[in-house]
């Protein structure tokens, strides 16, 4: 039997498990290819989004592969997949719709104060990204290897070939640097917008 005759013969569930059970490995792959651009149009319809109309899909033929016990369960297997997809598809647009709606109400619920708060802080991180690409280059590599990727001191020291001790010196030169220059550039803040500074300050190079 020609595998486009396997797919033909394909009616229900029990159908093709009874298939994949006889040592067709290539059944299943057939079946998949044979609906799957057809079950995109038919959630891209509802989703209207064509990558997540192909996740959709991708997922209901792998729930199908994982599970194979539920296809005892499928008298015919064309409505099966179509009803599937539609009800995934409605989820997804629930899903992005409730998400819409949390983050929507997220912004309304920020406060002036929140606001200002939240950009003084990316400020002052704008402010130490661009101070730190002004530092002495081994400086530069050794802040950004220990207060970026999180490496230890003595990582540090085994990925650039230098002793801990080195390593501390560059740290410590770094950060005295970052805060002079930092503290330079906000002289011109006011009192509380300097106090709110150096609190934050203090938590990202203390």
């Amino acid at each position: 039997m020609s595998p486009k005759n396997s797919i033909e013969s394909i009616i229900t569930g029990q159908d093709l498990l009874l298939l994949i059970e006889q040592g067709d490995k290539d059944i299943f792959t057939d079946f998949y290819s044979s609906n799957f651009r057809k079950l995109i149009l038919v959630s891209d319809r509802y989703v209207r989004d064509i990558a997540a109309a192909e996740e959709i899909v991708q997922d209901i033929f792998l729930k199908i592969w994982e599970d194979k016990a539920v296809l005892e369960t499928i008298k015919s297997i064309k409505p099966y997949l179509y009803r599937s997809v539609v009800n995934s598809s409605i989820n997804y647009i629930n899903r992005q719709k409730s998400l819409e709606r949390h983050h929507l109400h997220i912004a309304e619920q920020l406060s002036d104060e929140l606001i200002d708060s939240e950009d003084e802080r990316n400020e002052l991180i704008v402010l130490l990204y661009q101070e730190i690409e002004f530092l002495p280059e081994k400086c530069q590599l050794v802040f950004k290897l220990s207060r970026l990727e999180g490496l230890k001191y003595r990582d540090i020291a085994a990925k650039l070939d230098l002793s801990e001790k080195t390593v501390e010196n560059h740290m410590g030169n770094a950060l005295k640097i970052l805060r002079s220059r930092v503290l330079k550039r906000i002289e011109d803040k006011s009192s509380s917008q300097k106090t709110t500074y150096l609190y934050m300050l203090s938590a990202f190079l203390y």
